[in-house]
């Protein structure tokens, strides 16, 4: 018969064994499973029981998503410029199978593939388009990670560059570059500017001649008519008056006109002498009478010849 302590020895045997055919996967954790030495199943999250020593957890596998350093290299542009990138892969393990089997280590197989691709894709264009191009570039090398993690059971999610930097000297260069653009732009807005300023200033003076010579314009314009008016006005008067005296001659207009012009040839004549002008006139230019004879003849001239016979 058994005695106390094989009894003991065995039941404790059968318990540890219990305790390890129990396990316990956490939330976004998958357990693969091994039967004798050959896939047997995928666990999840939960409570399961596996058969002791035949039954084995091999892999286990977080479906949480994943951040990778990718480590920094150096990588030569299509203009032979040597620049030092480094970046972050942001992967996912979407089939636990796949991943525990399709590959030894997708973690490093992701690293080194992340390296190789964005190495030939900034081979592909110059130094200056790399830095414009970053998220073109994010996304070829993700396409190119997707392509062959498919087989691995992982799926990279988006890759990102971290930091690109290029030599000293390359830095040195566009620095100066940089400065040269923005003096560039300087001196074009200042000479649009001044080119601006002569435009307004011309436009100013432009406008200000055509106002100063519509103002003289006008100013003649209204001259004249001032004068014109005071002629009209004068002529007006004169004719009135005319008709005054006329009609205090019993109508007789040519004595009317007479009597005018002897008024105005006495009173031009006595200016003429009060200014002492030095004058050449006819012999019989101061006699009123034979003055108004040949303006009367003017006038009429059968009465002018009538009057001198």
């Amino acid at each position: 018969m058994l005695n106390y302590s094989t009894v003991v020895l065995f039941a404790f045997l059968v318990i540890l064994l219990c305790i390890k055919g129990i396990i316990i996967v956490p939330n976004q954790t998958a357990v693969i499973v091994e039967r004798l030495g050959k896939y047997h199943s995928t666990l999840l999250a939960g409570f399961h029981v596996i058969i002791p020593l035949i039954e084995k957890k091999a892999y286990v596998r977080s479906l949480k998503e994943t951040v990778l350093d990718v480590p920094a290299q150096t990588c030569i542009t299509s203009d032979n410029v040597s620049v030092s990138i480094d970046g972050v892969i942001y992967m996912q393990v979407v089939d636990a199978q796949k991943s525990a089997y399709g590959i030894s280590d997708y973690v490093q197989g992701a690293v080194q593939l992340a390296q190789t691709s964005l190495r030939s894709s900034i081979g592909r264009m110059p130094l200056d388009k790399t830095f414009e191009s970053r998220e073109h570039i994010n996304r070829e090398v993700c396409t190119d990670l997707n392509a062959a993690t498919t087989t691995w059971g992982v799926k990279i999610l988006r890759y990102e560059i971290r930091d690109l930097t290029p030599p000293s000297s390359i830095m040195e260069a566009m620095e100066r570059q940089v400065k040269a653009e923005r003096e560039k732009r300087a001196v074009i807005l200042q000479s649009e500017g001044e080119k601006q300023s002569k435009i307004n200033i011309a436009e100013g003076e432009r406008a200000s001649a055509i106002a100063l010579s519509e103002g003289d314009k006008m100013a003649q314009i209204n001259k004249a008519e001032g004068e014109a008016a005071q002629i009209l006005k004068v002529a007006q008067a004169t004719a009135e008056g005319l008709e005054l005296i006329k009609q205090q001659l019993n109508g007789d207009a040519l004595a009317a006109a007479q009597l005018r012009l002897a008024e105005t040839y006495i009173s031009e004549f006595g200016r003429l002498a009060r200014e002492n002008n030095t004058m050449i006139i006819p012999a019989d230019a101061a006699n009123v009478g034979n003055m108004l004879g040949v303006i009367t003849g003017i006038l009429h001239p059968g009465q002018g010849l009538n009057k001198q016979a």
